[in-house]
This record gives structure tokens, C-alpha cells and sequence, in this order.
């Protein structure tokens, strides 16, 4: 079984838009340990078979997902055998349109496992044109990504404890990316060199999601949502991931996080949420 984990975007500033309409950003972007479960095996058929199974199964379409362009590509590049089919059984545990990468991450870590050694920075970025311009957050356990085209893993590993909500909202990437009408500037930290925890946590505290209020716009609940989390004892931050729907609080330990979590079942009950961690 193959664990296709999710990302939590601690921070992200979009600094602008490219020509080709994807815009450029700098995030610092860290896997959890809430993941997808999949099952690939071998298959003598004339196609292959892709079954989702799950809570959010009926969120992906079964004409055109990340896993068959994936396997698409790998084929157009060479880089499976053509006449090789599998059948691909993906367990949807990762909510969708909620800003945590599970259609990257599935993409990742499937053409991690098919084609392990040649799965190459470059590979990686033509993968991305198919499937998503986040898909090199998943090479790494823990990156800042400093512009659309320049990431680096970071040189400790951080263990931190976070509460993950996801209120049942879809937020389309596209479309909130494309609400975007104001950019900001690079951050000054130097966040690549910093071995200290603390030190990474008091500088992300002062950072900030420019998709946030994009995403509160089209619904005012997320800010509801955030300023509880942040509230809760022994909170660091709380803000959106990614293009959201999904918020998070860091916490100082993972006592503090079943805290926070037994206190906002009470309030929101019909909401996703779970205690989980940085790997």
C-alpha cells in the first residue's frame, strides 16, 4: 500500500502572474500525515482500470484525473511500457477542493512508484504541466518554495502539531487563483537556513495565505473558522492551506492540538477536523 500523503501550505504569497496563467509564488509547504491509500498491481487488459473508493470518491471525475494523465505522460515520455496496464485502487481519505494537494499528491506518488529512479526534477516538472503546478511540493517532506520554479528541501526536519479543518466547502484552485488581483512582495526570511524551531515558528506567525481572503469572500464561514483555532491555548497561527477550503492551527504540542480539536467538534460538529502532524 502506498501512502499518497497531504501538504499544508504554512505560508503563501502570491508574487505574481505568468504569461502562460499560472501564477508565481513562495510558500513554505510541509507533507501531514493524513494521506490517500493506494494499490497498484499489474493487469492483463487492454486499459487500465482506476477505481477511487472512499468519503470523497464521487468528487473525481472518471474521465480526466491526475492519475490517467499521469499515466498518460509516462507513456507519451517512455517512461512505462506502453503495452504494461495496471489497475490503480486509490482510497480517498484527503478531502477535495480543499487546498491539501491530494490530486498532485496522488499523481506524485504513483509515478514515484512505477518509475522510481527516473523520476527525475525534470520529469517532475513536465508531470506538472499535466497535473498541477504543485506536484514538486511532494518530492520532499518539508520545502520552501521561493518561486514557481525554485524549491528547496529544508536541512532539519520539523515535527509540528497542527488541528486540520475542512468544512465541507469546494474551493476550485482555478478559480480562486484567478480572483487574485493584488500580488506581494518576496518575504526577507531566510527561511531555508533556520535549524531552530521556535525561531521558524515566530517568523511564520507573521506571515500569511494571499489566498485567505480571496477564499473568505466566497465564503465568510473560513474566517470564523480561524479566528477560533487561533484563540485556542497554546496556538502559534492559524490560517487557510493552499486555495482552501481547508484551516489549520499549529500548536505546541500534540496534547494542546486534542484540546483545541474536543473544543471546536463542540462548536462546528458537522465539520471534518482532525489532529495530525508535520512527517
Amino acid at each position: 500500500m502506498i501512502k499518497s500523503f497531504s501538504k499544508i501550505n504554512l505560508s503563501l504569497r502570491v508574487l505574481s502572474k505568468k504569461k502562460n496563467g499560472l501564477h508565481n509564488i513562495e510558500t513554505n509547504s510541509f507533507l501531514i500525515n493524513i494521506y490517500d491509500e493506494i494499490l497498484i498491481s499489474k493487469i492483463r487488459n487492454r486499459d487500465d482500470q482506476i477505481v477511487f473508493k472512499g468519503k470523497y470518491k464521487n468528487f473525481i471525475k472518471s474521465k480526466k484525473n491526475t492519475i490517467k494523465e499521469t499515466l498518460k505522460h509516462l507513456r507519451e515520455n517512455n517512461l512505462i511500457d506502453i503495452e504494461k496496464k495496471f489497475k490503480i485502487v486509490i482510497n480517498k481519505k484527503i478531502p477535495v477542493f480543499a487546498g491539501l494537494g491530494g490530486g498532485s499528491s496522488n499523481a506524485y506518488f504513483v509515478a514515484d512508484h512505477l518509475i522510481k529512479k527516473k523520476l527525475s526534477r525534470t520529469v517532475l516538472r513536465n508531470l506538472a504541466k499535466k497535473v498541477g503546478s504543485d506536484l514538486e511540493l511532494f518530492r520532499f517532506k518539508q520545502v520552501y518554495q521561493k518561486s514557481l520554479t525554485k524549491i528547496v528541501k529544508y536541512t532539519k526536519n520539523f515535527r509540528l502539531y497542527l488541528v486540520l479543518v475542512f468544512p465541507n466547502l469546494k474551493c476550485p484552485t482555478r478559480e480562486i487563483y484567478l480572483r487574485v488581483n493584488q500580488f506581494s512582495t518576496r518575504s526577507r526570511s531566510k527561511y531555508i537556513n533556520i535549524i531552530n524551531k521556535n525561531k521558524l515558528l515566530n517568523l511564520l506567525k507573521y506571515e500569511r495565505n494571499d489566498l485567505q481572503e480571496v477564499a473568505i469572500k466566497k465564503f465568510p464561514i473560513i474566517r470564523k473558522i480561524i479566528n477560533f483555532i487561533q484563540v485556542q491555548e497554546n496556538c502559534h497561527f492559524a490560517r487557510m492551506t493552499g486555495s482552501g477550503s481547508a484551516c489549520f492551527g499549529v500548536f505546541n504540542t500534540a496534547i494542546s492540538a486534542k484540546n483545541a480539536l474536543r473544543l471546536f467538534k463542540k462548536k462546528y460538529p458537522k465539520y471534518w477536523c482532525v489532529v495530525t502532524r508535520t512527517i
